[in-house]
């Protein structure tokens, strides 16, 4: 992704072409360039629906976040976007927010049915095979095509997902060039030091320069992910390809990917653990902006957690990969915690709102 040393996060046009023919994984070098380029179609792809939603609220202008989350045109990234982007639009224009303008950054290579709801820019897919089954290698792929492509107004990105609901205005949360994470319990790069160093090298300092974090939720400048963004994707590519590494990082493989490509570039993450919750395992939604619906939910109707067996109650977001949820969720049973049910109310919101909620796109 960088140059070695001194030219990381530069790109080169050769690169792209590798990209093209599917060979990433030619040389060990985990700061390869990334090429410039353009969709296989030719030109950049057209940004659709943008002015829409690039009004941001009335705080700062220099503070001011574009929101910007990485999904696919399956009916199951489908339906979580179209919440996500709900929650946005209530939240923008409240007192509190720095949000600004919003983008699904759609890496399936060709318009989907929410072009006209959501404002979307159409990114390729990695090569055929590239992703060797684990999707969210696009992300980083992505990401560099959209910053490239776009023209973006505000200074600073939020990176989300589509499994996240705002619950209150977020605020920008960066100081300057200090971006802003949520750190993640299972990141853990100083006791994965041996695999670590295989992608970033003595000469850059302990291992503990690694923030443990993931790419999202994060706020972070723009002109520092235009540099993180081509060594993210590439350190991506290597760690999946590394059979100890892909072992030993599975599904959260791409995060660390984020955060050892972050401290190449000499980046530290204020970390803020009130960025988002996750329920079930917290409780509350006092004091945080997002909660990020990942784990499966399941109850008893007596309130208990029942995690690893299918509840007498329960909401999973996997229980709908083929459709979407239907509206009027019923709500959990007494004694389940507050942060369960208020997801479940602000799922029902949603879909109650969102017009053709039940028509496939």
């Amino acid at each position: 992704m960088s140059g070695r040393k001194n030219n990381a996060g530069k790109a080169s046009p050769c690169l792209l072409v590798l990209i093209s023919i599917g060979c990433f994984f030619a040389t060990y070098n985990f700061l390869t360039m990334v090429g410039h380029g353009r969709g296989r179609d030719g030109p950049p792809r057209k940004f659709l629906g943008g002015d829409r939603d690039s009004t941001g609220s009335g705080s700062d202008p220099a503070k001011r976040f574009h929101v910007a989350l990485t999904a696919t045109d399956a009916l199951y990234s489908q339906w979580q976007s179209r919440i996500m982007h709900y929650w946005y639009r209530e939240m923008r224009d409240r007192p509190g927010s720095d949000m600004g303008g919003f983008t699904r950054i759609l890496h399936s290579g060709k318009p989907d049915g929410l072009m006209d709801e959501i404002p979307t820019m159409v990114v390729d897919p990695l090569p055929e095979g590239q992703d060797r089954g684990y999707i969210v290698l696009n992300r980083p792929w992505a990401f560099v095509q959209w910053l490239q492509k776009a023209k973006i107004p505000e200074e600073y990105i939020l990176m989300a997902e589509p499994d996240h609901i705002f619950v209150r205005p977020l605020p920008n949360l960066a100081h300057g060039d200090e971006p802003a994470a949520f750190p993640f319990f299972y990141i853990k790069p100083t006791e994965n030091e041996k695999i670590i160093r295989k992608f970033f090298p003595e000469e850059k300092g302990p291992v503990s320069k690694i923030d443990p974090i993931g790419n999202s939720p994060v706020i972070i400048k723009k002109a520092q992910l235009e540099k993180i963004a081509p060594t993210w994707m590439n350190v991506s590519l290597k760690m999946k390809e590394d059979q100890e590494t892909d072992k030993a990082f599975g599904w959260v493989l791409e995060m660390y990917a984020y955060a050892v490509a972050s401290a190449l570039h000499g980046v530290h993450h204020s970390l803020r653990k009130d960025f988002m919750i996750q329920p079930p395992w917290d409780l509350k939604t006092d004091d945080t902006f997002i909660i990020h619906y990942t784990y499966g939910c399941d109850y008893s109707m007596k309130g208990q957690l029942t995690y690893g067996k299918i509840g007498e109650w329960r909401f999973d977001k996997r229980s709908y990969l083929r459709s979407p949820p239907p509206r009027n969720l019923s709500l959990p049973p007494p004694g389940v915690p507050e942060s369960v049910a208020t997801l479940v109310k602000m799922v029902n919101q949603a879909t109650a709102n969102i017009p053709g909620w039940d028509e496939e796109r």
